[in-house]
């Protein structure tokens, strides 16, 4: 079983020593004693759909055009069909815009907008069920042990939460490899991260997990959906609508992934148990991050 020693490296890994995602802040303890931690930076992100504005997102500011592409896409504002002929981003205004070949006018779906129980406020626009009408995932089979090495090596990876904490963070895998690990204040900003890298790279969620540290709700699970992806795993627990449309999409669901223990609420038929519980080493405490809660 693949282990934190694992040498396949990341395709994208974060990077907790870049400069402009953390700071350090001087306060004190619980004892009065003076001390500097380092903190996560946030900083709004404007995202240009062509020439019309759709959202400003608070946003740790790495891969801003990852993060426009995947939100877009994730709302359904970016068809299959959309050629996107530019992703041009300003560092100086925190602006990026998309272009695409066609024009685009979604001045309806803005109108309607729903705030998400997701943290930093996550917001989706018009209907939070368009696109999953006879929407069917893939069948794919996952092996327990796929589980239990992703998470050795996921939560002993250098990150910004290990760095600073107060973050959430999203790892696209494949069978018992992480691929692309995205860190933000919100984890839909996180998934969105992942979806852009996809889109741009043209690849398939058909045979790909997601790992997510963030609770299972109904958003994250119509994200992974509208990804293509078949698995969605997490270290929190889930929400009854998340669950329900889980199990209406064919999307296999497991939550309280930690250690030894997880919880499959959806597509356990697809779960090949080829591995003992018991023989799995417990985890270490230093990689023992709290299911965050939002």
């Amino acid at each position: 079983m693949p282990t934190d020693r694992d040498p396949r490296p990341y395709l994208i890994a974060p990077d907790p020593a870049a400069p402009r995602l953390t700071r350090a802040v001087r306060g004190v303890d619980h004892t009065g004693t003076e001390q500097e931690i380092s903190v996560v930076e946030e900083r709004p992100l404007t995202i240009y759909l062509n020439a019309q504005e759709i959202v400003t997102a608070m946003t740790i500011g790495d891969y801003p055009e990852y993060l426009a592409l995947g939100f877009l896409r994730n709302q359904a504002m970016l068809a299959d069909d959309d050629e996107v002929t530019g992703v041009d981003y300003d560092a100086d205004l925190e602006v990026v815009v998309v272009r695409t070949a066609r024009q685009t006018s979604h001045e309806d779906k803005l109108k309607k907008k729903t705030r998400t129980s997701g943290c930093a406020l996550g917001t989706v626009f018009g209907d939070m069920m368009e696109g999953l009408e006879g929407l069917t995932l893939p069948a794919a089979r996952l092996r327990a042990s796929w589980l239990y090495a992703l998470s050795a090596r996921i939560n002993t990876t250098p990150s910004l939460y290990l760095e600073a904490g107060a973050i959430h963070g999203t790892v696209l895998c494949q069978e018992d490899r992480p691929l692309v690990y995205m860190e933000d204040v919100g984890r839909h900003n996180a998934v969105d991260k992942i979806a852009g890298w996809m889109l741009q790279e043209g690849v398939s969620g058909a045979d790909k997990i997601l790992y997510t540290t963030g609770r299972l709700t109904s958003e994250m699970v119509i994200k992974t959906a509208h990804m293509g992806i078949p698995v969605l795993a997490s270290r929190s627990g889930f929400t009854a609508w998340g669950v329900e449309i889980a199990r209406q999409v064919g999307l296999t669901l497991i939550g309280r992934m930690r250690g030894k223990r997880f919880v499959c609420l959806s597509g356990e038929d697809r779960i090949d148990w080829d591995v003992d519980p018991e023989t799995v080493p417990d985890e270490p405490k230093k990689s023992r991050r709290k299911g965050a809660g939002s």
